[in-house]
């Protein structure tokens, strides 16, 4: 008879909490919290860089949950959270460990930029090769230090640069494990989604550890109400596990599930003049919005494919034919 998903995942949970915890020769023992940088290449101007990873080991054993940030470089909203939620945590009155990466992609961080210099998107590079591109070298140095000593992961992102994403997580809804931590989270919108191929998401289900992927707010800005909603599901999660104490935090409003989601797309190129914006509740048919000239005529409506929710929408006005304007989830 084989063990249940739930009871893989309390084995390797029971595991990987009792062996040691090492990050770039760096033990970190019980009740301790340090700070590894992790050298990961350099500028050409042999300006050295490193990955910066704060280890909080609890007392007791118990899950080793990392939680990342700015993947994409641009995506910054993570990297606040990450800070608020490192403030609050205690190693004295905690079971397992919180392993939190705020900026995995330093060069896209540095250079304002979704991408590496090598012009790859980190998040299609997974699992990565110790002798490969740039992109595929830091996803596998972040795979060995970070990934493979966790149990379950938690990722954040925003939007990319001129569209705005309403607060809301992806992940499978099919494995219990991920169905649980999805679940506590407690965002609005739960998007039960196929991982792209050589993303973070994938691989880590290679791996079966559950994760949860956030997405909220848009690139290159601090969201303050997204930051909030964040942090309070991170809390969640942390304390759905055990990691940490619960945090009292109730799950606000309906989780509401969806395997179904499409893009509205321009039919001309014009001027974008939104009507609805991400998280409005939407009818079938309804207008969304928009695209005209500049005087507004022949202008061409965009119209929701199917009653739910608007999870994104762009923020840029000038859009070309075939752009995607609006990402509206079936409910």
């Amino acid at each position: 008879m084989t063990r249940s998903t739930s009871e893989e995942a309390r084995s390797l949970t029971e595991i990987k909490g009792r062996r040691p915890l090492v990050v770039k020769g760096v033990y970190v023992e019980p009740g301790e919290r340090q700070r590894v940088e992790v050298p990961v290449g350099g500028l050409p101007t042999q300006t050295p860089l490193t990955l910066s990873v704060e280890v909080v080991r609890g007392a007791t054993p118990g899950p080793r949950v990392w939680v990342s940030a700015a993947l994409h470089g641009d995506e910054v909203n993570g990297v606040e959270i990450v800070r608020e939620l490192l403030d609050e945590l205690d190693p004295k009155k905690m079971c397992g460990a919180v392993i939190a990466v705020p900026i995995v992609n330093v060069f896209g961080f540095l250079n304002q930029s979704r991408y590496l210099p090598d012009r790859r998107d980190l998040n299609r590079s997974f699992p990565g090769h110790k002798k490969g591109s740039l992109a595929g070298r830091l996803a596998r140095l972040f795979l060995d230090e970070i990934v493979s000593q966790c149990t379950h992961g938690i990722d954040l992102h925003t939007a990319a640069v001129g569209r705005y994403n309403f607060p809301h997580v992806r992940g499978a809804l099919s494995d219990p494990e991920s169905r649980r931590i999805l679940r506590a989270f407690g965002a609005e919108v739960i998007m039960d989604s196929t991982p792209p191929r050589g993303s973070l998401r994938q691989t880590a289900a290679k791996k079966k550890i559950p994760m949860v992927l956030f997405e909220g707010g848009e690139a290159m800005r601090f969201d303050r109400s997204v930051v909030e909603v964040g942090l309070a599901g991170v809390r969640r999660v942390l304390g759905e596990l055990g990691v940490m104490e619960e945090s009292g935090l109730a799950v606000p409003g309906a989780n509401h599930e969806t395997s179904t989601t499409s893009w509205v797309r321009a039919r001309r190129a014009g001027i974008l003049r939104v009507e609805v914006e991400s998280g409005a509740y939407v009818k079938k048919g309804q207008r969304l919005g928009t695209v005209g000239d500049a005087f507004d005529t022949s202008a061409a409506a965009l119209k929701a494919p199917f009653s739910g929710i608007v999870l994104s929408h762009v923020t840029h006005p000038l859009v070309h034919q075939g752009d995607a304007m609006f990402h509206v989830a079936k409910l």
